[in-house]
């Protein structure tokens, strides 16, 4: 009994882990291995490594407040939020655009393609521009952390509920090995935070309906999701959220 405990409590620090390897450039608990036990438990780990993401952005914003001018500070928070994230979502946003401007039958092939298209380029670049804008504008930097949670949460929540359409990889080792269990708890963290937090419950709300859309579009286009269209919904959910921050403060 002990011996299995303990071997609970190591997967789930590996899990962790290897959420934060997946997910971010930290130098810090990297696991370059998707061991047979711990994949599950990564998934569990998103939203909260969404949260210490959004976290650091927060305390880099504080910190630096006083010295910088606040539309150049938001800038800057901009590019460090691409860098901490080693812009492992945007390239999913790129490759499903890619994706969409082609045949359907060929639209896994595409997305498979290590090379980005004009057209995933070209989008790829606006949405940035967009989104640096409404950082631009941002007073509600408190929010990064549950924004950050929020979106990576229906990621969680289309692995475990919505088919995969690809048969290897990460995301299939994910799906297979994650658990109710470990759905609860991921949901009992993000319930938290959104009660915690003011607009936090609109947020949430707003990441669900978008995953709601998103997932009737990718059935009816792809047949399911990959671990490029997880990126993408990731990415857009990130932007939606920002401009209803936006639109309640000029409420």
């Amino acid at each position: 009994m002990r011996n299995r405990a303990a071997q609970i409590l190591s997967n789930i620090a590996k899990g962790f882990s290897l959420a934060v390897s997946m997910l971010t450039t930290l130098p810090f608990f990297r696991v370059h291995d998707f061991f047979s036990g711990i994949n599950g438990y990564a998934v569990m780990f998103y939203p909260l490594v969404g949260f210490l993401l959004g976290a650091l952005l927060y305390l880099f914003h504080f910190l630096l407040a006083p010295y910088l001018p606040l539309e150049h500070l938001n800038i800057l928070l901009f590019a460090l939020w691409i860098v901490l994230t080693g812009a492992l979502h945007l390239d999913g946003f790129s490759d499903t655009v890619d994706a969409l401007f082609v045949p359907k039958e060929r639209a896994a092939e595409v997305m498979k393609d290590p090379h980005v298209g004009a057209m995933g380029m070209g989008f790829s670049a606006v949405f940035l521009i967009v989104k640096a804008s409404a950082l631009w504008h941002l007073e509600a930097v408190w929010a990064l952390p549950i924004i950050l949670m929020f979106s990576r949460f229906t990621a969680v929540l289309a692995i475990y509920f919505f088919p995969y359409i690809r048969e290897n990889g990460m995301s299939t080792l994910a799906k297979q090995e994650f658990t109710l269990t470990q759905l609860l708890f991921s949901s009992f963290m993000v319930g938290l935070a959104a009660l915690l937090f003011p607009s936090g419950l609109l947020l949430l709300g707003t990441a669900l309906i978008g995953l709601l859309l998103f997932t009737l579009w990718f059935k009816r286009r792809f047949g399911g999701f990959s671990g490029d269209l997880y990126g993408f919904m990731i990415e857009m959910s990130e932007l939606i959220l920002l401009h209803i921050l936006l639109i309640a403060a000029l409420s």
